[in-house]
């Protein structure tokens, strides 16, 4: 059971790669706007996560599987179902029966390894977001869900259910209202959240090294889609403000938390003073994209 579990992952493994390469391509693209690359990256995450898709002749996967994809059609009617087997190791598929005793005594110790490494990196995960929690049980309350604390280099959103703007005690910065604004978006966002799924998914993804690449620009995304999303609520005249809030700022290394310094500063402010509000065409335009991009990369091969 475990290698057959072990077999589709890797299965679902692969085609997030292909399709999340293809998003950072698209967010090379600097017309794009930031929000949108940000959302597009749900593509992956689905893919590795559901291999289960509805069949289409546009589908990303119909142009692979001419040369190595084959497609297992599970329902056949209306819409038809099918799941991607890039790997083709096996003869039969309920339950897996591989084509030869070398790939099923591979197969099985491999997942052996899998869910052993996968284990413990949500364990350390784990260990590591409480002892975060733990490190600022002692913030001291500033005003509604805003605290103080001396244990933090720069401001951040830390929780998910119950989320709070910790601000560094003695911190000296303009534009405190930038951050909170920052902040609050990303409570909104419900960055943090996202960014624990996204933690689960690398570490369940382990053994592909593509995916700590996208965890890491899924991460930087995520600061550039919140600046958007302030920046759209602000005056053309308050963009160098909010730049110069965020150069008082250090860059956290807290994955576990939404942090007005994370991400590259560099690329941060050079995105603030380029930003340029959408018209509503454009706005229309980018949503139909978005709905064309993922037909094309989240169906699979007919």
């Amino acid at each position: 059971m475990l290698s057959e579990v072990f077999y589709w992952l890797f299965n679902m493994s692969i085609s997030a790669s292909v399709v999340g390469i293809i998003i950072l391509l698209l967010g090379k693209i600097k017309k794009f706007p930031r929000r949108l690359i940000h959302i597009l990256w749900a593509i992956p995450l689905l893919r590795m996560w559901i291999s289960v898709g509805i069949t289409s002749k546009y589908s990303l996967m119909a142009l692979i599987s001419k040369f190595t994809t084959k497609t297992v059609v599970l329902y056949d009617g209306t819409l038809d179902f099918a799941v991607t087997n890039h790997i083709m190791a096996v003869d039969r598929y309920s339950p897996i029966y591989y084509k030869s005793n070398m790939l099923d005594s591979l197969f099985h110790i491999a997942s052996t390894v899998w869910v052993i490494v996968a284990v413990a990196l949500l364990v350390v995960s784990i260990i590591l977001y409480f002892i975060t929690k733990s490190e600022l049980k002692d913030a001291s309350h500033m005003q509604d869900n805003i605290y103080v604390s001396d244990r933090i280099t720069a401001p951040a959103t830390y929780g998910v259910f119950r989320p709070r703007i910790i601000i560094p005690k003695g911190y000296k910065i303009r534009g405190l209202h930038y951050i909170l604004m920052h902040e609050s978006a990303h409570i909104h966002r419900k960055d943090n959240l996202w960014r624990i799924i996204a933690i689960i998914s690398a570490s369940f993804h382990w053994f592909n090294p593509f995916v700590w690449l996208f965890l890491k620009k899924f991460l930087e995304e995520t600061e550039l889609a919140c600046d958007e999303r302030v920046l759209a609520n602000c005056g053309e005249d308050e963009k160098k403000a909010y730049a110069l809030a965020l150069v008082d700022c250090a860059e956290s290394k807290n994955v576990f938390a939404s942090a007005f310094g994370g991400a590259k500063i560099r690329v941060r402010i050079d995105s603030i003073l380029s930003y340029r509000k959408l018209s509503i065409i454009s706005t229309i335009s980018f949503v139909v994209f978005a709905i064309a991009i993922g037909y094309l990369l989240l169906t699979n091969a007919s």
